[in-house]
C-alpha cells in the first residue's frame, strides 16, 4: 500500500497540538484526523479515535505492524518539517 497523497495543516496556539493530517493511500482510500503531537520534545502520531463508554480513548484506525507504521510517520514528518 503506497501512500499517494499527504495533507498537513498545522495549528499554532496549542501546547501540545503541532497539525492535523490527512493520509491518501493508493489514491482509493483516505484516513483522516492523524494528529501530530509533541510529547517530551519529540513530535509523534496520534491515530484517529473516539472515546468509549468507560472514558478510555480507543484508535479505529492504526498500522497492524511497525513498519508500516514508520513508514507513515517518516513520510508525514517528512513533509511536515519540509513545510
Amino acid at each position: 500500500m503506497d501512500i499517494t497523497d499527504v495533507r498537513i495543516v498545522k495549528v499554532d496556539g496549542q501546547p501540545f497540538l503541532k497539525a492535523y493530517v490527512t493520509v491518501t493511500f493508493d489514491d482509493e482510500l483516505v484516513v483522516h484526523n492523524i494528529r501530530l503531537v509533541e510529547v517530551d520534545g519529540k513530535i509523534m502520531l496520534s491515530m484517529p479515535n473516539k472515546k468509549i463508554r468507560d472514558g478510555v480513548y480507543k484508535d479505529y484506525v492504526h498500522p497492524i505492524n511497525n513498519e508500516f507504521r514508520d513508514r507513515i510517520t517518516s513520510q508525514i514528518l517528512s513533509q511536515y518539517y519540509n513545510s
